[in-house]
């Protein structure tokens, strides 16, 4: 069934334009805070100025693209602001990123400056002294370029326009009453797309934007005293990073009184996490809200609003409610949309879907494909992920097309294996993943032990843990073993590295 978006694109003003209304209107509000720094509207902009004019001394054709080598802080929202006034799009390189990587995002984005600072003092322009590497064009509009991983290959360069985000600002609001008077978190890295959600959700708002410190991103109890001490009311977080606060909080709690909306992305979530994140009752007024959403289709594409009821319901995946007003999902299979009830892939269309891939015609082509099923004028991005819809219309998701995997004959959806290992007790967290064992692949569950629960990570208690899994499961969808570990992997995003995984198990079993 196809779901049709019912509003077009924002305006078609650039978000340095929207973000200059909001800065006339409140100069001296108070835009960010970074530790010791407090940055107005004002002197973000002013900063944003310096960046440009230093872009305009060096040469630098508006239009193009312009590399950002920060660390997450204040200056990054600087040097964003600066490259938009500028008239050019930026490219994040996180400097945390092994060195391979980053040199590979500035070759493939023919980047020949560089906006880089140092967290404390002013910006800086730094020219690549005999670059030869060929900048590929871009719309002129062009607001980002954020490089993605995928299953195989190498990172690819998602092109997104202003008019992209927007869209989805604007579409936003119709779910989340925002304003001056909230105060957002910056805890993502600018190379993951959720931190375009937190920066701008803010700024474009009139709000303030909080920048989580490194200490606390990294300790959840501080974390949770962060968000206390600066009224933290707008909380985007990945469920399994978001699983460590809760965890915190149990054994700690602290009042979030002015906590509004906490917003969830980024993977599947763990329903019982949430549940005792309702019962701990330090948010009282906060919603729990569940957006599904990948770069392809700027950060958001759809939103399911979570309580304990709908947490307690039946369910095969991870619901992720209806589709934003500016874009349209539907479920293919073979091209042609399944019936309700019946899993397909997700396919998206509308405002807020990006150009396509960065140099790489022939991706994007099978990527963003145009179906005469469907009438064949419109763009819809293939997301190699799977749903179901719901009687009421909603989606649940499923899984990556790509989790899906092939043993002894049998198709098998790992995050259906993972949904009931997670069920379990004595399970915290947990992942399944395929593994060679003597030139067969073999499915492993990988699971961190609840701590309330002592012993469960011993050889008997283990071994019926995977009793119970045969009981529930059929025999071809039994994981080989069970393995506990003291934590998950997860990637720079905070979503599970399940390539580290492989290859954490695979080592160990050798």
């Amino acid at each position: 069934m196809q779901h049709e978006a019912s509003g077009g694109t924002a305006h078609g003003r650039r978000l340095d334009e929207l973000f200059h209304d909001r800065m006339v209107q409140s100069p001296q509000a108070v835009a960010l805070v970074d530790g010791a720094h407090t940055v107005t509207y004002e002197e973000l902009w002013d900063e944003a100025g310096r960046v440009e004019a230093q872009l305009t001394e060096n040469d630098v054709v508006p239009g193009g693209l312009v590399g950002l080598h920060i660390r997450r802080g204040w200056q990054v929202v600087a040097g964003i602001l600066g490259i938009w006034r500028h008239g050019s799009g930026y490219v994040p390189v996180d400097p945390r990123y092994p060195q391979a990587r980053q040199d590979y995002i500035i070759q493939n984005a023919g980047l020949r400056h560089l906006v880089t600072g140092d967290g404390d003092g002013e910006l800086s322009v730094a020219v690549r002294k005999g670059a030869a590497d060929v900048a590929p064009a871009v719309p002129h509009d062009t607001a980002y370029i954020i490089h993605t991983s995928g299953s195989t290959g190498d990172p690819k360069g998602v092109v997104v326009r202003h008019t992209h985000v927007a869209a989805l600002l604007e579409a936003c609001a119709k779910t989340y009453e925002v304003g001056p008077e909230d105060v957002w978190s910056f805890f993502h890295s600018h190379s993951f797309d959720f931190s375009v959600w937190e920066i701008w959700g803010a700024l474009l708002s009139g709000g303030r934007v909080a920048v989580v410190p490194h200490e606390a991103a990294t300790d959840s109890g501080a974390f949770a005293t962060f968000l206390a001490r600066h009224r933290v009311s707008v909380l985007s977080q990945v469920p399994s990073v978001f699983g460590y606060l809760v965890r915190a909080l149990a054994a700690d709690p602290v009042p979030l009184p002015d906590l509004r909306y906490v917003v969830l992305g980024g993977e599947a979530i763990v329903p019982r996490t949430l549940l005792q994140w309702f019962r701990l009752g330090v948010a009282p007024h906060a919603e729990l809200y569940n957006m599904y959403g990948i770069t392809e289709i700027t950060v958001h594409a759809t939103v399911a609003k979570l309580t304990p009821k709908v947490l307690r319901a039946p369910s095969v995946g991870t619901p992720i409610g209806s589709p934003l007003p500016h874009l349209d999902i539907v479920l293919l299979e073979d091209g042609r949309p399944v019936s309700p009830g019946v899993p397909g892939e997700l396919h998206i269309a509308g405002a807020g879907v990006a150009e396509g891939y960065l140099d790489r015609p022939a991706l994007t082509a099978e990527r963003f494909p145009r179906y005469e099923e469907l009438g064949g004028d419109r763009v819809w991005y293939r997301s190699g992920d799977y749903a179901v819809e719901r009687p009421d219309g909603g989606f649940e998701y499923l899984g990556r097309r790509d989790d899906q995997v092939k043993i002894r004959g049998f198709r098998i959806e790992l995050g259906e294996i993972e949904a009931v290992l997670a069920e379990q007790p004595e399970v915290q967290e947990c992942a399944v993943v395929v593994v060679d064992r003597q030139g067969s692949p073999a499915l492993v569950g990988c699971f961190v032990a609840d701590p309330e629960t002592p012993g469960a990570a011993t050889p008997a208690a283990v071994a019926a843990l995977r009793d119970r899994l045969a009981q529930v499961l059929p025999r071809h969808m039994v994981p080989g073993s069970l393995v506990p570990v003291d934590e998950l992997p997860l990637t720079l995003s905070g979503k599970l590295d399940r390539g580290a995984l492989v290859r954490r198990v695979s080592d160990a079993g050798r």
